[in-house]
């Protein structure tokens, strides 16, 4: 994929499988949306094409997928339950299914009481719940999410992430774009990690964690840690910190080391290394914040 003569997207390739959920990760401008763009046709590659089901995808299929985009895409100055109905019309349902469909969804979203509130009135959450069931309303087999809890406060993001796994259980080929990476551990079968797009990383989450270090421990302490032969720090914030052991030492000789230092530990947790940190590694903190 070319931006004039800039080469933004350079030999990527990758497959989602059937009923997984899968991670596009990258930091900002790493070319995640844009490598699902050229993938749709909304931009015209130089090279490559997306297949499903062993197929070349066209515009022809677009009722079996589901798209929610990054910038969201609402007549703003149309009621809630109006545009929901318009949009089931264009994926081919009757304007009494969409009706029907859209009334049960606003209900499991709270917004029960706002089918007749015009789309600018509602606040930048409530109108993101009214894009994802524009998105989902005609049960797509491929569902790409852009950054879906964007806007979302806790309490939302929480009521979403319900709604993404309850269309996982239904079999859907979920394909999420996120930098929330407790959502990725939570929900995603494979991985990958796009940086100035280039593949940096590729597979499950357990073989992208081992990839970069496997073992690890997550520590609180009453201070920061220091330096050590015996461990890699990975991050070091406000108390909360996450080593890589090296090679020949173990778990119970690091929590040895630091109380003999008269450290105070209260929380020491042995496990995998955790996708935030590999996340900051591939990317620099600067890229990240």
């Amino acid at each position: 994929m070319n931006f004039g003569t800039t080469q933004v997207i350079k030999n990527l390739s990758f497959d989602v499988y059937p009923g997984e959920t899968f991670g596009l990760l990258g930091s900002n401008g790493s070319g995640k949306t844009t490598t699902i763009r050229a993938l749709l046709g909304i931009y015209i590659p130089a090279a490559g094409t997306l297949h499903i089901n062993g197929q070349p995808f066209e515009p022809t299929q677009s009722g079996e997928l589901g798209y929610l985009p990054e910038e969201r895409g609402l007549y703003k100055k149309e009621t809630v339950l109006d545009t929901m109905v318009y949009f089931g019309r264009l994926k081919g349902m009757s304007a009494a299914a969409a009706r029907t469909w859209s009334l049960r969804y606003l209900a499991q979203v709270e917004l029960a009481d706002k089918p007749k509130i015009r789309l600018d009135k509602l606040s930048g959450g409530e109108q993101q719940k009214v894009q994802l069931g524009v998105t989902i309303m005609n049960n797509p087999r491929l569902l790409i999410l852009d950054e879906p809890t964007k806007g979302f406060d806790p309490v939302n993001r929480r009521l979403l992430m319900s709604i993404i796994e309850e269309r996982k259980r239904a079999g859907t080929t979920i394909v999420m774009i996120t930098h929330q990476m407790d959502d990725v551990e939570r929900l995603c079968d494979r991985i990958i990690l796009l940086k100035d797009g280039v593949r940096h990383a590729y597979g499950t989450v357990e073989e992208v964690q081992e990839q970069y270090g496997g073992t690890t421990v997550k520590i609180e302490a009453d201070q920061p840690l220091p330096t050590s032969a015996s461990y890699t720090i990975l991050t070091d914030e406000h108390g909360h910190s996450e080593i890589a052991l090296t090679a020949g030492s173990s778990a119970s000789a690091v929590l040895n080391e630091l109380v003999n230092q008269r450290i105070t530990v209260s929380s020491f947790t042995p496990g995998r290394r955790s996708l935030e940190s590999i996340f900051i590694e591939v990317y620099g903190r600067k890229e990240v914040d």
